[in-house]
């Protein structure tokens, strides 16, 4: 089985963010992430670029161009910026390149009309063909009208929906209606992603196990992505979230704890279905 995580931030963090602790050497470096990942049994990773780290975008295609078997990059694009517009166009010509992350907050603080259907960014994706993860949370509202205005933009929904600064288990999932209501949206896929960080209890987490049924129930395997958000979820303290969670027991929370699942299905989440939707070939 192809085993593909759909979330990975590589980061120096150097002086962006002191108030974050890197737990690997002072920052994530690809050479670091893949002992974990080879422990783990993950061949490919998405480099998402880390909003926090201005240096991270380059980090992150440095590792793509160097590793180009184990990991592609979904960059980040500043709408504020003189000539971003030009960039859509030829996005996925920059080697190591596959996709495109956009943090809806950050997006919104750098120009308010991004919730828009309309804003001139959502047709420029759909136009070039460049997959696209969504990290909406707070901003939820935004995903339908910009699904349905664009039905050729492939659009995947980071982490479940689930709004980072809320708490865990039934809390973190207050949006599930929401988010079930995306399924109709043929265009529309979510990342299982950090599924580790929004529960209050150990391994296997088995509360938000009834969640994660009927976000299978109503997306289907195919248009579910399983990732770790490693950086985030393993290796920072995060306060009411409890990391006791390796990177192999995110792996097998999927493979060997979720019953309901078949083979099929698990070959779909843990990778295939990524790599279909990204255009990673197998």
């Amino acid at each position: 089985m192809l085993i593909a995580d759909s979330q990975i931030h590589l980061s120096t963090f150097g002086q962006s963010q002191p108030t974050r602790r890197g737990q690997l050497s002072g920052g994530v470096y690809a050479e670091e992430i893949l002992k974990e990942m080879d422990g783990a049994g993950v061949g490919r990773a998405i480099l998402a670029t880390a909003t926090w780290d201005p240096d991270s975008g380059g980090q992150c295609l440095d590792a793509a161009i160097k590793y180009p078997d184990r990991f592609k990059v979904f960059g980040r694009l500043r709408v504020d910026e003189p000539g971003c517009q030009a960039q859509v166009p030829g996005w996925k010509q920059q080697p190591g390149m596959l996709g495109m992350r956009v943090n809806m907050r950050k997006m919104l603080n750098e120009d308010a009309r991004a919730g828009d259907a309309d804003f001139w960014l959502w047709a420029a994706l759909e136009k070039a063909d460049v997959p696209t993860m969504l990290l909406a949370s707070e901003h939820f509202w935004t995903v339908k009208p910009i699904a349905e205005r664009h039905p050729g933009l492939r659009l995947a929904i980071c982490h479940l929906g689930v709004d980072l600064t809320k708490g865990n288990d039934e809390e973190a999932f207050a949006h599930m209606d929401q988010l079930l209501a995306l399924a109709a949206l043929p265009n529309v896929a979510v990342k299982w992603s950090g599924l580790q960080t929004y529960s209050s209890e150990a391994y296997p987490f088995p509360r938000i196990h009834p969640f994660l049924r009927r976000i299978h129930d109503a997306f289907g395997p195919r248009r579910i992505f399983w990732g770790t958000d490693l950086t985030r979820a393993s290796y920072w303290d995060l306060p009411g979230r409890p990391r006791h969670c390796s990177y192999r027991q995110a792996v097998t929370m999927v493979t060997e704890e979720l019953s309901w699942l078949s083979q099929t299905d698990k070959a779909l989440i843990m990778g295939q279905a990524l790599c279909d939707w990204a255009g990673w070939p197998q």
